[in-house]
């Protein structure tokens, strides 16, 4: 009776430790909230290549990896909504995309350990997310999709011989765009271009601002600019409408009908994204001793279904050297 008592105290024993290693495994896997400010295609396909980034680097969802994805819609009242969320959950990180999210999170986990890991920012340092020598903040590192300006007033220059004056319509709220404007109205003179700027603080806003600034310039440059990003079918169909070229920031505002752009690809930058966080979650290193990066491969991407609409011949130099040209214009 005793050796029976025994050998069932002995099976309870091994059932509680393996119900308990089993759930140290299920403990074990990684929970990570994805804020992403905006919906479209470039922030889009960052999320994807961060993904992507992190399998790379042996961090798949569903196996090791579980995710909580949450999209701002543009909205910034609803970037706090969402990082107080992952922080009620305690994800064990918080991926950023876009610098509204970013600033957000950032605020949230400061009474925190959650690491933050941001992309698709294009000034760290003026977001504070960043010192000027580019170490963090705090507990927080990434990338910048900081454009390559001088290259794209060139590449407009070769293809607008003629062209004088740039549209360029951006959100007032954006710090990211604020930054880049000012670098553009630094350097434009260097190449024979005005910068004409249109400041819009909503997405309601930009019909209107369209129209106006669409009959003062000879082109439009986008920005990366989320909130106009978010409208830019409705600038491109009227500026289709006057015969005037738009030119993109990056490889999805060219499929979807600009001109061209001496851009980056934000699924490259997502996947460089996701190999800096898998460094934190592997514990190999704190967000707070990796400075943040810049995506340092830009190329030139035409389309010249937007082109023959427009009677503008795309130079040879430049289609030669295209990563990617495209024949249709894809509707969003």
């Amino acid at each position: 009776m005793k050796k029976r008592i025994i050998s069932i105290v002995m099976i309870s024993v091994l059932a509680v430790t393996l119900m308990a290693g089993c759930s140290a495994k299920k403990q074990d896997k990684i929970v990570i909230g994805i804020g992403q400010f905006a919906e479209h295609g470039s922030l889009d396909n960052c999320r994807e290549g961060f993904i992507a980034g992190l399998a790379q680097a042996g961090y798949k969802e569903g196996e090791n990896l579980k995710i909580y994805y949450e999209n701002a819609q543009s909205d910034t009242n609803m970037t706090s909504q969402i990082s107080n969320n992952f922080v009620s959950k305690k994800v064990d990180l918080i991926v950023t995309i876009a610098t509204p999210m970013a600033q957000s999170a950032f605020g949230a986990t400061r009474n925190t350990d959650i690491p933050v890991i941001y992309t698709a920012v294009t000034d760290p340092i003026k977001a504070e997310l960043a010192k000027l020598d580019g170490s963090p903040n705090g507990n927080t590192t990434g990338t910048s999709d900081k454009l390559p300006v001088d290259e794209q007033l060139k590449m407009i220059r070769q293809i607008l011989p003629e062209a004088k004056k740039i549209g360029i319509m951006y959100s007032t709220s954006e710090v990211n765009s604020l930054s880049t404007i000012e670098e553009y109205k630094a350097v434009a003179a260097d190449y024979g271009f005005e910068i004409v700027e249109s400041g819009i603080s909503t997405t309601a806003d930009i019909p209107l601002a369209a129209d106006s600034l669409l009959e003062k310039v000879d082109c439009i440059n986008n920005l990366t600019d989320n909130t106009v990003v978010s409208a830019l079918p409705i600038i491109l169909d009227k500026a289709s409408k006057k015969n005037i070229p738009v030119f993109g920031s990056e490889i999805e505002q060219v499929k979807i009908g600009c001109l061209a752009s001496m851009g980056l690809d934000y699924f490259d930058l997502g996947v460089q994204t996701g190999k800096i966080a898998a460094q934190v979650i592997g514990k190999e290193k704190e967000a707070r001793e990796i400075n943040f990066e810049i995506i340092d491969e830009f190329a030139f991407y035409g389309n010249t279904a937007v082109a023959d609409n427009l009677g503008i011949i795309l130079p040879d130099e430049l289609v030669s050297s295209a990563k990617e040209m495209f024949d249709t214009i894809v509707e969003e």
